[in-house]
């Protein structure tokens, strides 16, 4: 798996599921799915199957965080979630979003 770095980082402006998901993720102490899998070996992400949000995630010092069904991110957590942008190497002139790069086959 590539060790991939971010080119650029904004803030969030408003909630959205691809919001939620980071905040749960930055929150468990990645930036991102993709840097998760990097340091979990590919590591599938387990997530709720009607929402789509992730449902357990696992820290760096091995314990675990959950996560309930619903909406975690309030809106006055909206601008601590950092949305990363990754080049992609495959195709040149693009790039992706943290969440369409870790979708990636």
């Amino acid at each position: 798996m590539v060790n991939a770095k971010p080119k650029s980082m904004s803030r969030a402006k408003e909630w959205t599921a691809e919001v939620e998901n980071l905040y749960r993720f930055q929150q468990a102490g990645y930036r991102d799915e993709l840097e998760y899998r990097q340091i979990k070996y590919g590591a599938l992400v387990d997530k709720w199957p009607e929402s789509g949000f992730v449902k357990k995630l696992q820290r760096r010092d091995e314990t675990f965080y959950y996560y309930n069904r619903k909406r975690e991110c309030q809106d006055k957590e909206l601008r601590k979630v950092k949305v990363y942008v990754y080049h992609d190497l495959q195709e040149s002139g693009s790039s992706s979003t943290a969440e369409g790069a870790a979708q990636a086959p």
